[in-house]
């Protein structure tokens, strides 16, 4: 009973007024997971909890979730200005985001460039493409502003927004392993890959070796057929949806400001209903992994730690008067 308390003692999460931390369970890694949440449309305050869990209690990383927070204390995705807890990212060894048009102040801003610089490997869903704007043109961060060439995800992730490819709301994702790169260690042991979100438009830099495309789907579910129907791309070049596929998953190596290098894993796909996917979720644990240089698992433990049910993606549609105590683990 004794070694059962003290397991469960372990297994607990760390829990302060603004954020998550979750202890490694088993075999500490002696790595420090920072995962940031702050989208509006895509449940990233649920997405987050659930990465830092599996990576915390299946693989013995420390992990710790930040959070948009209103006023009240409670999670706001909707507060663009907000970050909880940015100290974090002062000991942050890798840094897990989904963020949509952040515009931080000046203080958690400096933190969230200081580990960039330190050179720590980012993992970056969804519409981190877009993650900042709405920085003054005065800010040191203006720079980042989505409508900047691109800002922060251009230059760093390797693309920035550019358009829905696939219908929104009404045709999915089935990811398609790039053949010449099969064998990449972010690939190992990930099965079916699929997305309940559509397929974004995206033409990575020149550097980014591609990982996933994106099947259009004809409808919301892994069964549906491939759709066929021409569409015009922001070049203004007429194709098949589906010919070529649109990247959905890439690598990268960049050089930051500071000269040193992040190992970039960037992906449109994402969203918390994303990684309901058993592939998808593995293909970001692995990530992580590859991006701290050490050994991808043969197939990753990626089963949720407790029960996962994700709230479905769209504006204004996240959970009210949620506070981040309430995705603790149990004790």
């Amino acid at each position: 009973m004794k070694q059962f308390l003290l397991s469960l003692l372990v297994a607990s999460s760390l829990c302060a007024a603004d954020h998550v931390v979750y202890e490694p369970a088993g075999a500490a890694k002696g790595k420090h997971i920072v995962l940031l949440s702050g989208d509006e449309e895509y449940r990233s305050e649920e997405a987050m909890p659930m990465l830092g869990k599996i990576l915390s209690q299946r693989h013995g990383f420390k992990c710790t979730v930040l959070f948009s927070l209103g006023a009240d204390g409670t999670i706001d995705p909707n507060n663009g200005a907000s970050l909880s807890h940015p100290e974090a990212l002062d000991s942050a060894d890798a840094i897990v985001m989904l963020l949509r048009f952040r515009h931080w102040d000046d203080a958690t801003s400096k933190k969230f460039e200081a580990a960039v610089n330190r050179g720590v490997p980012i993992i970056g869903l969804r519409t981190s493409t877009h993650a900042f704007n709405g920085y003054a043109k005065d800010s040191p961060f203006a720079a980042w502003n989505f409508g900047n060439n691109g800002g922060w995800g251009r230059k760093v992730l390797g693309e920035t927004w550019v358009s829905h490819w696939g219908k929104h709301k009404s045709e999915a994702t089935k990811g398609i392993i790039e053949a010449a790169n099969a064998s990449h260690p972010v690939l190992r042991g990930v099965g079916e890959i699929f997305a309940n979100t559509d397929v974004y438009e995206a033409a990575p830099t020149a550097d980014a070796v591609i990982l996933v495309r994106g099947q259009v789907l004809q409808g919301m579910t892994p069964d549906t057929p491939p759709a066929s129907y021409k569409k015009a791309t922001a070049a203004k070049v007429e194709q098949d949806v589906n010919t070529p596929m649109m990247p959905v998953a890439w690598v990268r190596v960049v050089k930051n400001a500071a000269g040193t290098e992040n190992k970039i894993l960037a992906t449109t796909m994402g969203a918390a209903t994303d990684l309901a996917t058993e592939g998808t979720r593995r293909l970001v644990i692995n990530s992580v992994f590859w991006g701290l240089g050490l050994e991808v698992p043969e197939k990753a433990d990626v089963n949720t730690v407790g029960e996962y049910k994700p709230t479905m993606y769209g504006f204004g549609g996240f959970q009210k008067g949620v506070k981040p105590e309430s995705f603790e683990l149990v004790k």
